[in-house]
């Protein structure tokens, strides 16, 4: 049973930098997309970053130039994210998902098969 467990969610003031993990088990796909969503209350799960097995990246507009997204290295199970320039509008609820296909600009959630339980993030100002 793929789990998928997201942690180093927190708070921080504007400018600030936090970076947020995701432990994958259970899964052993040779093609794959690893993605981070996020969500405020009231609206649609939006997708920040994604990353496939290639190690191809693909970025929101929104988040561009300050998130970057990657794989730990020697533990290609863990997928990290790494937040810098933070604004009051990144905060929300983080999540981590993991599709069995490639990633596709703009497929947003439906391509993915399994999902943490969310880290949150609060960006003061």
């Amino acid at each position: 049973q793929v789990q998928l467990e997201e942690s180093g969610g927190g708070s921080v003031q504007a400018g600030g930098s936090l970076k947020l993990s995701c432990r994958a088990s259970g899964y052993r796909y040779s093609r794959h997309c690893m993605a981070w969503f996020r969500q405020t209350p009231g609206k649609e799960r939006e997708e920040v970053a994604s990353i496939d097995s290639d190690g191809v990246t693909i970025y929101a507009d929104s988040v561009k130039g300050r998130f970057n997204i990657s794989k730990k290295p020697n533990d290609r199970d863990t997928l990290l994210l790494q937040m810098s320039s933070l604004k009051p509008e990144d905060s929300a609820m983080y999540y981590c998902a993991v599709s069995h296909k490639y990633c596709e600009v703009g497929a947003g959630q439906d391509l993915y098969n399994y999902w943490g339980q969310g880290t949150q993030v609060t960006v003061s100002t």
